[in-house]
């Protein structure tokens, strides 16, 4: 059950990282820039941060899977070095863009508190798993990289989520305030119980 459960996550990963691309083959008015107001779009730093937002979070997202499971990091350490580099960099960029990105969260206040603390919460998890893997606490590392691919993994529980929501409730517009913390608060608890359990096998 937990191998099926992480191929369910990553084949996710995987599909949902490569969203980014569909900015290449899709007409901007049919996506997300669709539902923004003619002034945000012609803001450049918005959409500065928006592009890289949805570029360092896919890229985050396609290859963060590949951290976890200890067989893989114990055979293939240097891969690992690599891959976590590249993903707190990913994040880094990603996050902060989101933050910025947050101020102009459709849906106003309720939805913009929402994306700006989890966005907050990504970038201070994966800064603080870096300076506890600096230090040498792999254990306290690995517990807070978990909680940051959980915030990661937003990306995903929000597209599983708002369509959902949107067809129990038949209301876009709270559906969407509702995702805003949906989206990432459920994946924090997920992460908690899991180092939790981690613990405790420990």
């Amino acid at each position: 059950m937990k191998q099926l459960l992480f191929v369910i996550l990553c084949v996710f990963a995987l599909i949902i990282g490569l969203y980014p691309l569909i900015y290449v083959f899709v007409e901007h008015k049919n996506t997300f820039l669709g539902s923004k107001p003619p002034e945000v779009l012609q803001n450049q730093l918005w959409k500065t941060a928006f592009f890289a937002h949805i570029i360092f979070g896919g890229i985050s997202l396609f290859i963060g899977w590949r951290q976890f499971g200890s067989q893989f990091r114990n055979k293939h350490l240097q891969v690992h070095r690599i891959i976590g580099k590249t993903y707190v960099a990913s994040v880094l960029i990603s996050s902060v863009s989101s933050i910025y990105m947050g101020m102009y969260a459709n849906g106003g206040i309720i939805s913009s508190v929402g994306f700006i603390c989890l966005g907050w919460i990504w970038l201070t998890m994966t800064l603080a798993a870096v300076i506890q893997i600096r230090k040498g606490n792999v254990v306290k590392h690995q517990q807070l990289m978990i909680y940051s691919y959980a915030c990661t993994f937003a990306a995903v529980t929000l597209r599983l989520w708002l369509p959902l929501l949107q067809i129990l409730t038949q209301d876009p517009v709270n559906s969407y305030l509702a995702v805003a913390w949906l989206c990432w608060l459920p994946n924090l608890l997920v992460a908690y119980f899991i180092n939790k359990k981690n613990q405790v096998i420990n």
